[in-house]
């Protein structure tokens, strides 16, 4: 599967002269949250970024011996760092990281020290964008993501009033700052935006004001195990209105958690899709499942298409060398990716949409096909309704 994909993308690009590398590997960076409270991510992401390295070690097209520096950045920011500046240090020409937003604002000081490249698989505030010609990801901006919900929850679901939960942090004021924007725009009113301090873990009383305040919806932004909490304390307060989240809630853990009080949530993420018929994605999906003898979800699909780009980056290259990167970067444009066509604009960010899905029956769909699903199968109910209404008349 991965030498199908570098011929793929191989059909863009002339065939480049590589030169060997002085000692004989190529060495490349990924600082991820293993342990710790983003974990939750880091782990998947990594999961995703090992099978993919794998497959370009086997992969025996592939010009230059590999060399993968892990470091657990324990859910820290300065701990991601100082892993970046050591991976940077033992040789990385460039790394993978900045699972989380905090951790890729810190890093990028040190991408920038080294004057190498830093590849997010999932950092998404829309304070990194243009941060630096160093940093990347292959994840969509939240500014995307929030347009996309405050839109959806206008014009498509009719809502007019809504409160606001949302972090202080990096990740959680860019993405309700932004929903907030286009929900108003739409000409939705905003009842009141309650902010709280990372790491709260006692909802009860944010969710009595918001009990309080009645809105039609609530739109919460934080990471997956404060939005798993939050979600059990709405409805255990019986709020039996819509609640809209991010991307950050759409992990199995998460999902395995709240269970069926899931049920109905709306979320913006890129698509992905298990299920997709697409050999590509099949080809991955198949890999992983007999790797770990799991599904992959959203974040290790990203961390392996982080991993694939920088190797194909490497290639591009020309040579191995940690200022020759960059150019190979440049060079990613309508790549395959397992989470959609991957390129990049003059800023870093990859130019991806991310469209709404719902939790349905304990998993994520996408939203258009579960409306489809759901119109055929109410044209089903109703054609069949209509053969008894027919046989009990010809009956009578």
């Amino acid at each position: 599967m991965t030498r199908r994909l570098f011929q793929i993308a191989a059909l863009a690009l002339p065939i480049l002269i590589l030169a060997c590398p002085p000692g004989g590997s190529v060495k490349i960076g990924a600082v991820v949250p293993l342990t710790g409270q983003d974990a939750v991510y880091g782990v998947q992401v990594d999961k995703g970024a090992q099978l993919a390295f794998e497959q370009i070690r086997a992969d025996k097209s592939y010009p230059y011996p590999l060399e993968l520096l892990v470091r657990d950045s324990g859910s820290d920011p300065q701990k991601a760092k100082e892993g970046l500046d050591q991976v940077f240090e033992a040789g990385a020409l460039a790394a993978i990281g900045g699972v989380t937003s905090k951790e890729a604002k810190e890093m990028v000081d040190v991408a920038d020290q080294y004057d190498r490249i830093l590849l997010s698989p999932s950092a998404s505030s829309p304070e990194l964008t243009s941060i630096s010609k160093n940093f990347y990801r292959v994840f969509p901006s939240d500014f995307l993501e929030g347009s996309k919900m405050g839109n959806f929850a206008t014009q498509t679901l009719g809502l007019e009033t809504v409160v606001i939960l949302a972090a202080e942090t990096l990740y959680g004021r860019g993405s309700q700052e932004v929903f907030k924007a286009e929900f108003e725009r739409y000409g939705g009113q905003v009842l009141e935006v309650i902010e709280y301090p990372e790491n709260t873990t006692d909802f009860s009383g944010l969710m009595d004001r918001v009990i309080t305040l009645n809105p039609q919806a609530v739109y919460l932004a934080d990471f997956a195990s404060p939005l798993g909490q939050m979600v059990l304390a709405l409805r255990n307060r019986n709020f039996d209105r819509r609640i809209l989240t991010t991307s950050a809630f759409a992990t199995p853990d998460v999902l395995a958690a709240v269970g069926d009080k899931a049920e109905g949530i709306f979320l913006t993420q890129t698509p992905f899709d298990v299920d997709s018929e697409d050999p590509h994605i099949r080809g991955f999906v198949d890999a992983y499942r007999a790797k770990y003898g799991e599904d992959p979800d959203l974040y290790a699909a990203h961390g392996y298409d982080a991993m694939i780009v920088l190797a194909e980056a490497l290639k591009r290259a020309g040579r191995a060398a940690a200022s020759e990167v960059w150019k190979g970067m440049r060079q990613i444009q309508n790549f395959p990716g397992v989470t959609g066509i991957i390129q990049f604009d003059e800023r870093g960010d990859v130019q991806k949409f991310p469209r709404i899905y719902t939790v349905s029956g304990g998993k994520l769909v996408d939203y258009d096909r579960y409306v489809e699903r759901r119109r055929e199968e109410l044209l089903r109910e109703m054609q069949q309704l209509r053969e008894q209404m027919k046989s009990s008349g010809d009956g009578g």
